[in-house]
């Protein structure tokens, strides 16, 4: 389902308001979505398993949105089946110094995922293209050399990040990329919601609010960064993000089917190691 209708394809124009954030497809609600979601969680459990154990694929989901969207919320539920031991997510905050003193791709190369691991980047080297685009104090901030910033910045950055992911592919790594796509009004009622409960006034900063008076640049600069980078070997995904219990059942759907497009199984055991099972088979009888 997931991996047609909300895929962008590359070389095609994409306009964000063609895609609507309230979309359930042929889901009535929550509780008719419940069961596949459960379904989506078990089969990617298995995936798992089988990627642990064969050690030689590695998966990088990658996750984008605006405020509020829920990314925190899908990557909760959708990896809520994985074990721990083969998962591991990294959530990008604003660069540090150290960040800042080496290349903009430098700090999310040091936390890809292993031969067998899942990795998760809530937010990514995405950042770089989109609120570093929408805020330009923020390039000036990076200690550039006049010399290497142009008018064509955005477009040498699309193409380095495409090479980047096109060398993680070729060496073994499956790549999905989410965008949460959700409306404005609904940001808005999500921002009232957390300040009208208690329990979530820690989730509220005021800054977000100030991002909202920059919302067009920012669908402007996904629809840019998307378009440029969506390949067939790293896609995009634009995701209802309007009510988040789609929103998850759709992105495991994805990354379930982007699973099971490898050849994932159990190491096969040899003969002269099925011999030695045989052998500690006869020794544990004896006791």
């Amino acid at each position: 389902m997931a991996e047609d209708r909300f895929r962008v394809r590359p070389g095609k124009k994409l306009r964000l308001e063609d895609h609507d954030p309230g979309f359930t497809g042929r889901f009535e609600g929550k509780e008719d979505g419940r069961k596949h979601l459960e379904e989506g969680v078990e089969r990617l459990r298995e995936l798992q398993d089988k990627l642990y154990a064969q050690d030689e694929w590695s998966a990088l989901f990658v996750f984008q949105a605006m405020d509020a969207a829920g990314k925190d919320g899908v990557i909760a539920h959708v990896m809520s089946g994985v074990n721990p031991q083969g998962c591991q997510v990294y959530s990008f905050k604003a660069p540090s110094a150290e960040d800042l003193d080496h290349d903009f791709l430098w700090r999310v190369a040091r936390c890809l995922p292993e031969r067998g691991r899942i990795g998760v980047f809530n937010r990514s080297h995405y950042e770089e293209v989109l609120v570093v685009r929408v805020h330009s104090s923020l390039l000036a901030a990076e200690k550039l050399p006049a010399e290497v910033v142009s008018d064509r910045v955005w477009k040498q950055r699309y193409e380095d990040i495409c090479g980047f992911e096109r060398h993680l592919v070729r060496n073994g790594t499956v790549i999905r990329k989410f965008f949460l796509n959700v409306s404005k009004e609904e940001q808005r009622r999500r921002f009232l919601s957390r300040l009208d409960e208690p329990d979530k006034n820690w989730k509220f900063s005021v800054a977000d609010v100030r991002e909202r008076q920059h919302w067009d640049d920012y669908m402007k600069a996904y629809e840019d960064a998307m378009e440029a980078t969506s390949t067939d070997e790293a896609p995009w995904y634009v995701i209802p993000a309007d009510h988040k219990w789609f929103t998850r059942l759709a992105v495991a759907d994805v990354i379930v089917e982007a699973l099971s497009s490898l050849d994932l199984h159990y190491p096969k055991v040899s003969e002269e190691k099925k011999k030695d099972l045989e052998r500690a088979r006869a020794l544990l009888e004896k006791e």
